[in-house]
């Protein structure tokens, strides 16, 4: 297999070696990259960092604990003016090692970053989206490494709906929640337990891994500042902190979004304390707004929801809309569509929701609260292919087919997405740097791509928008005129009336 190497931050390595009991992120992380001969790396730059450390005693303590590791070292000639040109601004020491680390990761020198700092996740997200699928948590690199490595295995069931009372109050989840709010106890009895609240939780074995809780308002009982007459507040937006990083956060929020566009929710809204940086990013990144601040500090974060036709903003790039007002997107004349078929297992990795589990095996979903054995069921995906056809520009419309399968759906339209990204690839290596960030594939089925210069792989990112329910059958698409023939073997452009009315025929509870 190909050789990976993994840079870890300041932050890792104090996670990886301190006096404290190691999360089980960093456990993982470790015994995975140690079972399978993973290099790990820190940077030269570390021993800046630690060596900033006014505690003379702690400084020779933790200097003496990068020897454990190989190094990373320095780029020689490399000044601070030449890395801000590239990485913006620096104005502290911390961000000087900050972008000698990014630097290192943008010349090849390393294949991952691994870091907890929010900062860093953010600046590589400024500079590149490329650079920022390969900046990692630590727990998403525990999830790369087995999804790369590791036989396939079920991290975590669906999101499943439940009241409050069903939860244990005592559980080891509540802990932070319990230390910031010390009535915690008090509002869960009153509230959560006392009105009954629908949850949405997701376990991971028994143990409670991700949380939401939720209570309709009106405008005449609300914070929210827009009053609405139909309001979704999120009470709990919660995941715990060893699972950090693995797409959980995602797929609760995909949970509200799907939940608050069907079922006709004029507003959404959450609080959240500035310090909660990485949720508040990630609520802005599909719209949520920041329109009020409580006398505690806590931020009001709120995003509108419609059923009308998503009109482009002549001054925003399509796909920047899309995913401002996800799941609705704009399906204007000048956005083109594409039809992308997809051969069973793929379909599966990708879209864990459609399979059928009458039949489990070894690698296939068991019982109906199962979940996917990667994390498949995000929003954000990625999916490898080499069809000789283009695709549009980001924010065209994809439409998935599934090929003829064992179990159905099959020879059907199942899913539409929205082109973020294409890039291409040509070698596994490439892939593994173009996919890590979302990536449902092991190296294994990268290699099986055998991609080349003179045959590269097409890296194709985008955001899921909804399944078709119930999908498109090939009979239904071939009486619409939608397929003119045979279904497609390759990327297929639908122009025209033939797109006007596979959209027309989606569903998706808004105009399109």
């Amino acid at each position: 297999m190909t050789t990976q190497l993994y840079l870890i931050d300041t932050n890792v390595i104090i996670g990886l070696e301190d006096n404290h009991t190691v999360k089980p992120a960093y456990a993982n992380f470790s015994k995975l990259a140690a079972k399978h001969k993973v290099d790990v790396f820190v940077h030269e730059a570390a021993s800046d960092d630690i060596g900033r450390d006014k505690d003379t005693g702690r400084r020779t303590i933790s200097l003496s604990k990068l020897e454990k590791f190989q190094k990373l070292e320095k780029v020689k000639g490399l000044t601070e003016g030449d890395l801000e040109q590239i990485f913006g601004r620096i104005r502290r020491p911390n961000d000087l090692v900050d972008v000698t680390l990014l630097h290192a990761l943008s010349i090849g020198a390393a294949d991952f970053l691994v870091t907890e700092d929010q900062g860093l996740h953010e600046r590589a997200q400024r500079h590149s989206a490329e650079l920022a699928r390969r900046v990692l948590f630590v727990a998403d690199a525990a999830q790369l490494l087995a999804t790369t490595y590791e036989p396939r295995e079920v991290p975590i069931r669906h999101v499943a709906e439940v009241s409050a009372h069903t939860i244990r109050k005592d559980d080891t989840f509540f802990d932070s929640l319990r230390e910031g709010y010390p009535r915690f106890d008090k509002w869960w009895d009153e509230k959560c337990i006392g009105e009954r609240r629908p949850c949405w939780a997701v376990h991971d074995g028994d143990e409670l891994a991700g949380l939401i809780v939720r209570k309709d308002e009106t405008g005449t009982n609300t914070d929210a500042t827009r009053k609405c007459d139909k309001i979704l507040k999120v009470c709990t937006f919660k995941v715990s902190p060893e699972k950090r990083g693995i797409k959980l956060g995602e797929l609760l929020l995909k949970k509200v979004l799907w939940f608050a566009q069907k079922n006709d929710y004029d507003l959404a809204y959450i609080t959240a304390y500035p310090d909660q940086v990485a949720l508040i990013a990630l609520l802005e990144f599909y719209g949520f707004q920041q329109t009020a601040t409580k006398g505690d500090g806590e931020l009001i974060l709120e995003r509108t929801f419609s059923n009308h036709r998503l009109e482009r903003d002549g001054h925003v790039p399509v796909y920047e809309t899309d995913r401002k007002n996800y799941p609705r997107f704009v399906a204007d004349t000048n956005v083109r569509g594409f039809v992308i078929p997809i051969i069973e297992g793929y379909h599966d990795a990708l879209y864990p929701d459609l399979r059928d589990a009458r039949q489990p095996d070894f690698f296939r979903d068991v019982g109906k609260e199962s979940g996917p054995k990667r994390p498949g069921n995000t929003i954000r995906k990625v999916y490898l292919c080499r069809a000789p056809s283009n695709l549009g520009d980001p924010g065209s419309v994809l439409f998935f087919y599934k090929s003829k399968s064992d179990e159905t759906p099959s020879q059907a339209l199942t899913a539409v997405g929205i082109l973020e990204e294409l890039a291409l690839a040509s070698s596994t290596k490439d892939l593994m740097l173009l996919t890590g960030g979302r990536s449902v594939y092991s190296e294994t089925e990268l290699a099986h791509y055998k991609a080349s210069q003179a045959s590269p792989v097409k890296v194709i990112n985008f955001l899921l928008v909804d399944y078709i329910e119930p999908p498109i059958s090939l009979d239904e698409l071939q009486a619409k005129g939608i397929f003119s023939g045979h279904p497609p073997q390759s990327i297929l452009e639908l122009k025209g009336k033939r797109l006007r009315d596979a959209l027309d025929r989606c569903n998706f509870g808004f105009e399109i």
